[in-house]
């Protein structure tokens, strides 16, 4: 079985792990795909195999079973399965980055998008941080927008 270990790189996955999981990534994508049939859209939603404490071997048996992709949230683990695994990969930062790492996340090729940015501080930090590396491709940001109702004045 896969073991979080904090070192993806020497977790061991069974045969029937890597089965199980590729069978019911098909199975849900089969879902999406009949479902966005049935209400006509004209584009299916995305699916994001969330691959964090996931071992290279999992993540590489979903690729070869044609997901393209999947979502990290600690930045050690990103830089790591972005330089093993294909460059194909549309890897996605999911939850919040903190701005010291905003350099790390910039110069990954195979970024596809940050989520969430939560602060103009925030995105001008990333913002510089792909100036810096030299990204040649616009990041795809989420944006997090905060709604607050307005104060209702009384007297």
């Amino acid at each position: 079985s896969t073991q979080s270990t904090g070192n993806t790189m020497n977790s061991s996955t069974s045969p029937s792990e890597l089965h199980d999981t590729v069978e019911n990534l098909k199975d849900v994508k089969q879902k999406i795909s009949s479902l966005s049939k049935e209400l006509n859209l004209k584009t299916e939603p995305r699916l994001v195999a969330v691959s964090k404490t996931k071992g290279i071997e999992l993540i590489k048996a979903c690729y070869d079973a044609g997901h393209r992709h999947f979502g990290e949230n600690y930045v050690q683990e990103l830089v790591t399965k972005s330089k093993t695994l294909p460059e194909d990969i549309h890897w996605h930062f999911i939850g919040h980055l903190q701005s010291n790492k905003c350099k790390q996340v910039a110069g990954i090729s195979s970024l596809w998008i940050v989520e969430t940015v939560d602060s103009k501080k925030l995105a001008d930090t990333l913002n510089k941080a792909c100036s810096s590396v030299g990204r040649s491709a616009p990041l795809n940001i989420f944006i997090q927008v905060k709604h607050l109702p307005k104060r209702v004045s009384l007297g």
